[in-house]
């Protein structure tokens, strides 16, 4: 299970098996899109599968988050969403209204993201082999002009931006399941983050040098996947960081970080620090941006590593997810 929590182990599985057998000629840094060109045309071209449970949940459902997924993937890989294929599992004995809510679910989202879904596939397995319904989208993006995301062009002294508070997705999953006695006015994040980012690359776009929406792993193992990629440190302070008083609370009762919960509303971004006042402000100025923050500064030292500064005066080393607290979050 921890192979699929978007952690340590996940990165050792993509880079240790899959990569060097399926991608042998690709160059460069994973990211969660690729970038490709056929006759002079550029596109981005993601794919991305759904487990989540339950399948309804407070804020959304798997059919909107199928959607919102891919096409975040599509929007922090500097690319506009305009084509989706979809497939669902469906477990045999799915209650036809179930099936329906999501299918509306999904054709309601992609109309509020301004993408179409033009192709599919339904395949149907036993009775207890999928949870209700599994869904993987492929969704194909056209490139937003001016912006390239790389991280090898991440340089000392740019700012590290967060859209937005974190965790509110992976503990409203955790708390939905009933599991836990424990009760929160908290809703999933999920949404689009398209004009966002298409906001950032208008204030800022030659200055943006890397975006990721730090969904399984949260926001510590993006950092640290980007720390990795570019050799440089990430020093970043909690205090800066929006969380939510219930996102907090409940970490603080399970012991969670929640640099590690899951989102699926938001974004992270490095940005050159002549351009960091003009992001910050094009995203504050937004509906779903109000809250966005600069949260910390890429550094030449610790290299390879993200550092947090805590409120007592201290700091920590911020690691990637390790194991699989929460499964099944998206």
């Amino acid at each position: 299970m921890a192979h699929g929590a978007g952690g340590k182990a996940s990165r050792r599985l993509v880079e240790g098996l899959f990569a060097p057998l399926l991608c042998a000629d690709s160059t460069g840094p994973l990211t969660d899109a690729a970038q490709l060109s056929i006759e002079g045309t550029r596109f981005a071209i993601t794919t991305d599968s759904f487990v989540v449970k339950p399948l309804r949940f407070p804020g959304g459902s798997i059919g909107e988050l199928a959607v919102n997924g891919t096409v975040n993937d599509l929007a922090v890989s500097g690319a506009r969403a305009e084509v989706m294929a979809v497939t669902y599992v469906l477990e045999a004995g799915l209650p036809t209204e179930v099936l329906e809510a999501e299918v509306r679910a999904m054709a309601a989202a992609a109309q509020r993201a301004g993408v179409r879904i033009v192709s599919g596939d339904t395949k149907v397995v036993e009775h207890g082999k999928a949870d209700g319904m599994y869904v993987t989208t492929t969704g194909i993006g056209s490139m937003i002009r001016g912006l390239k995301i790389d991280a090898r062009s991440v340089r000392p002294g740019d700012k590290v931006l967060l859209s937005g508070p974190i965790g509110d997705h992976g503990i409203t999953i955790l708390l939905s399941r009933g599991e836990l006695d424990l009760e929160a006015e908290l809703c999933s994040d999920t949404r689009p983050v398209l004009p966002l980012v298409e906001a950032l690359a208008a204030a800022a776009g030659p200055g943006i040098r890397w975006m990721r929406d730090p969904t399984r792993g949260g926001v510590a193992t993006s950092l640290n996947e980007l720390a990795c990629d570019c050799g440089l440190g990430i020093v970043i302070d909690e205090e800066k960081i929006p969380i939510h008083d219930a996102v907090r609370g409940a970490c603080e009762l399970l012991g969670l970080d929640p640099l590690h919960i899951a989102n699926e509303g938001q974004f992270l971004a490095v940005i050159a620090p002549e351009y960091s006042d003009a992001a910050l402000n094009a995203l504050n100025l937004l509906p779903g941006g109000e809250d966005a923050r600069m949260i910390g500064t890429v550094c030449e030292q610790p290299a390879g590593a993200v550092l947090a500064a805590t409120s007592y005066g201290g700091s920590r080393i911020v690691d990637m997810l390790v194991g699989d607290p929460l499964p099944r979050i998206c």
